[in-house]
């Protein structure tokens, strides 16, 4: 519900991830983020490749080499079906001929647990859900899905910080994905009432509690707003669509 901004009344503003293009495609739900108004940027969530400690791959290379030769029999476990792991999965396999057999579990915290149980043979996590096993040394981060390096220097473990992981494409492996962390508004507002939000935003991010929570995520920081933010949603809805469609994912008509 959304009200006018003069403070005498009060709006709701939906916050979406990457599943705003991916639950309509996958169940024909008939909806669109074009219903809605973009309003900002946030973040984007990093994905990360992941081994257990004790895997005898210690490159992103040495890994995918290893899944060419298991022929499918390698597992990655990932949150959900038909949804941003399994999604980044079909797109690691395209860039690297490759094919994996994709467990889907319930959350990210057990994905990890998964891997670090050895149940399956790598993950596609995000960094928060798996940085306690990395910091515990049961987990192996082998590259990034980005194309450029996590900024973050301080040290997670004895020997490595987010930024000594290098990116897929560094590791030659030629996959990126990131998932948006974005806000809406209702359709039909005004450019004022959008403004105000976006000004807002711009704050909060100055803020150290908003500082620190993007460091301890780790997340790349990326601020769009108006027609570039747009204009980023119209691609990245093409670009789901198209590896959902080759994975026979979408929805039947």
């Amino acid at each position: 519900r959304f009200r006018n901004v003069t403070g005498v009344q009060t709006c709701a503003l939906p916050i979406s991830l990457s599943n705003l293009f991916t639950t309509p495609a996958a169940t024909g739900v008939p909806f669109s983020w074009k219903d809605m108004t973009p309003v900002a940027m946030l973040a984007l969530d990093q994905f990360v490749l992941w081994v257990n400690a004790e895997a005898p791959q210690k490159t992103a290379q040495e890994y995918i080499a290893a899944a060419k030769a298991a022929g499918g029999k390698l597992k990655m476990g990932g949150t959900g079906s038909k949804q941003e792991d399994q999604i980044l999965t079909v797109s690691m396999e395209k860039a690297t001929g490759t094919k994996f057999t994709y467990l889907p579990f319930k959350g990210g915290g057990d994905v990890a647990v998964q891997l670090v149980g050895e149940h399956v043979d790598s993950t596609v996590n995000d960094p928060i859900e798996a940085v306690a096993q990395w910091r515990a040394s049961t987990l192996r981060p082998l590259c990034v899905f980005d194309d450029k390096r996590m900024p973050y220097k301080a040290k997670v473990t004895q020997t490595m910080s987010w930024n000594d992981i290098p990116t897929c494409a560094e590791a030659g492996v030629s996959t990126e994905y990131v998932m948006l962390r974005g806000i809406f508004m209702p359709g039909g507002v005004t450019q004022d009432q959008v403004n105000f939000f976006v000004n807002l935003m711009k704050k909060v991010r100055e803020t150290p509690e908003s500082k620190k929570f993007m460091e301890d995520g780790a997340f790349n920081t990326t601020f769009m707003t108006g027609k570039e933010y747009t204009s980023w949603v119209q691609k990245n809805e093409t670009l789901h669509r198209d590896l959902m469609k080759e994975a026979g994912f979408l929805a039947k008509p």
